[in-house]
């Protein structure tokens, strides 16, 4: 069995970052830049005022008290948006506003709560405090020079690139394509809770007794049976991770439904995922179905709790992730394997969920031989208390976590430890 990181190590390897494509800054969030983006123009692009209030001269106000004012004429008025076409000298100072253009000759913003309008001729602005040279001027090219770089390939855009990129002008980015990502789930057991739409409960409802409606599965189990739910919780993981999820249906356990479905996922998504069939029985078919399409099978099984049997090949230039059939080990292996690959197939640089330090509420004991992710919750203390039942079957304590915490082999971490915390819901 491969360690988790020797297996990481591999897939990375193997996968490379899709095709660069042309999109509007607008729909930009979330997506990996295949480019480095440099600065035309001086952020700010000229002196401007970071206050309302009056341009000055501050040698005019140096001898300014509320015991002995200063006057000065007012000439004009810049609203934002605007330019004033004159200079200001001595004895002068004009209104300006946050963000407008400081005029030539001026070398201070004086706050309009500072001044009083001489009552008796309102073209006369009375200082009441003096005023430091350059005080409350944003200066032309202060936050981003003509030049500079704002962003390297590989970087994520979020918000904050998205305002500095727009802020200096730019339409249009070029960002990695995100990869489309067939999710199948294999086994006969399996049903979909509505006949209708794969994974989703039927929009028909029920009155409940208060008046509201419950939303019920439009399919009867029968002895055996179960609904499936993990292509809904996989979907859900690859949207955060940039990708595009294509739910396919659910996949009988034979060799031909798996070879004709495998098969259709392969021609039309860059990877394909797939829960449960991966392992040893007889009625395990994913790895023979690869290969018999061509595929080659890189390596299967970890050391890892829960996700034991994990499957990771490769068909030409697309890849298939075989994920156990449990939920919770379909869910870890997918955040600890899947997702990085994804990241990597966008450009990314950095593969990793959000991780940051917790301090147990309570102790966590790993008595087995493989490192256990164990599933944790995080309240907004920082503290870290286990979900429930950390059996790879068991849904509640999934729902309720928020984490997972890496215990190693034969280990008790006890109350007060300060341990890494990987998240997927903050």
């Amino acid at each position: 069995m491969l360690e988790l990181e020797e297996a990481l190590g591999k897939i990375l390897h193997a996968v490379q970052a899709l095709p660069a494509e042309s999109i509007l800054l607008a729909d930009a969030a979330g997506r990996v830049l295949a480019e480095k983006i440099i600065s035309e123009i001086d952020l700010p692009s000229f002196d401007n005022s970071a206050v309302d209030g009056y341009a000055v001269r501050a040698n005019d106000l140096v001898s300014a008290s509320p015991a002995q004012s200063a006057s000065l004429r007012l000439i004009g008025k810049i609203a934002a948006g605007e330019s004033f076409s004159g200079e200001l000298f001595s004895g002068q100072c004009v209104r300006i506003f946050t963000g407008s253009p400081v005029p030539a000759g001026a070398d201070a913003v004086a706050m309009q709560e500072d001044i009083q309008v001489d009552p008796q001729n309102s073209s006369r602005i009375v200082f009441l405090d003096p005023i430091k040279p350059w005080e409350n001027i944003r200066f032309r090219g202060e936050d981003i020079k003509s030049g500079a770089t704002l962003a390297e390939p590989g970087a994520r855009l979020g918000a904050g690139h998205l305002a500095l990129l727009g802020a200096v002008g730019i339409k249009r980015i070029r960002v990695s394509r995100q990869p489309v990502v067939g999710l199948l789930a294999t086994g006969s057991e399996l049903r979909e809770a509505n006949e209708s739409e794969r994974g989703i409960y039927s929009a028909s409802s029920i009155e409940s007794r208060s008046g509201l409606k419950s939303a019920l599965p439009s399919q009867t189990l029968l002895p055996g049976q179960i609904f499936e739910s993990n292509r809904s919780a996989l979907a859900a993981l690859a949207k955060k991770s940039g990708a595009h999820p294509k739910l396919f249906p659910l996949v009988a356990d034979t060799l031909p439904a798996t070879l004709t479905t495998l098969e259709k996922a392969f021609s039309e998504c860059d990877a394909v995922v797939t829960t449960g069939g991966v392992s040893v029985g007889e009625l395990d078919f994913v790895k023979d179905a690869f290969v018999q399409l061509g595929g080659q099978l890189d390596f299967w099984k970890i050391s890892l709790k829960p996700g034991k049997p994990f499957v990771f090949g490769h068909l030409g230039d697309k890849f298939l992730f075989g994920l156990p059939g449990n939920p919770v080990s379909a869910f870890v292996t997918f955040i600890l394997l899947v997702s990085p690959a994804l990241a990597k197939m966008q450009g990314a640089r950095n593969f990793s969920w959000p991780t940051h330090p917790g301090i147990l509420a309570e102790r966590l004991e790993n008595q087995g031989k493989r490192r256990h992710f164990v599933r944790v919750f995080v309240d907004e203390k920082g503290d870290v208390r286990s979900a429930g039942i950390q059996a790879s079957h068991i849904l509640s304590s999934f729902a309720r976590a928020n984490g997972l915490v890496d215990v190693p082999p034969e280990t008790t971490l006890s109350t007060g430890t300060i341990v890494p915390v990987v998240r997927w819901e903050i």
